[in-house]
């Protein structure tokens, strides 16, 4: 009950707040990192988000290549960069009535990621982003996993735009953060959860990819062990 109850209460916060923000990132349009920053670290004292990290965020590297398990990967790193992120998300996302626009507005790049002649949109859309100093952010399972222990397959796009742009990479691992946080059952238990920050790099080695993908499976199963391990004490 108490996990409805918050996670009532979290929506309400999205859906009273998004706008307000929206509307300000329009009059404010250089100031659009400063708002998303404010709205995602009230949320965190708010509801006061547990977390623990390992590892340590590259602020120098140019894209996040992340798995993706809940909205609360989205609000954690809105939270805590301190670089203006762009997150390159699915184009449905953008035409959600009214609250697309938290997407627009500050200028995420928007895909139909089954469609092949996106890649010329995306290429332009993340050289235009790049020049003006963000940061990419992208995951590449394409969608968010149930939370088990194998992360989604690893789809092409982020292995496209770090090659194409030679871009310098900093991979980081969730865990638990569906857990945590699930809208779509409308659960917020805010059970601690955990991110781990990989090495950064500049890939030389054709297989990079592959190597990350299977890399970050390693890292997320030991994190997904360990923490159900805590849960089992």
């Amino acid at each position: 009950m108490i996990s409805k109850i918050r996670a009532y209460s979290a929506l309400l916060y999205i859906l009273l707040i998004m706008p307000l923000v929206i509307v300000c990132m329009y009059v404010f349009n250089t100031s659009h990192r400063a708002i998303r920053k404010f709205m995602a670290l009230l949320f965190f004292k708010l509801f006061r988000i547990k977390v623990t990290t390992q590892g340590s965020l590259d602020s120098s590297a140019q894209i996040l290549i992340m798995n993706h398990q809940s909205f609360m990967d989205v609000i954690y790193f809105e939270a805590v960069h301190p670089n203006n992120l762009c997150w390159i998300a699915k184009k449905e996302l953008g035409e959600v009535f009214l609250y697309g626009h938290a997407l627009k507005a500050p200028k995420m790049i928007l895909i139909n990621r089954e469609s092949k002649k996106e890649l010329v949109f995306l290429l332009r859309e993340a050289k235009e982003r790049l020049e003006q100093g963000r940061m990419l952010c992208i995951f590449p399972e394409g969608t968010r996993s149930k939370g088990g222990e194998k992360l989604l397959p690893f789809k092409s796009g982020a292995k496209f735009l770090v090659e194409n742009f030679k871009l310098k990479v900093q991979p980081v691992v969730f865990c638990g953060t569906r857990k945590s946080l699930n809208f779509e059952k409308l659960d917020f238990e805010n059970s601690p959860f955990s991110v781990q920050y990989l090495e950064s790099f500049t890939p030389e080695n054709p297989d990079w990819f592959e190597e990350l993908e299977a890399r970050m499976q390693e890292v997320y199963l030991t994190m997904y062990q360990r923490q159900n391990a805590c849960m089992e004490e």
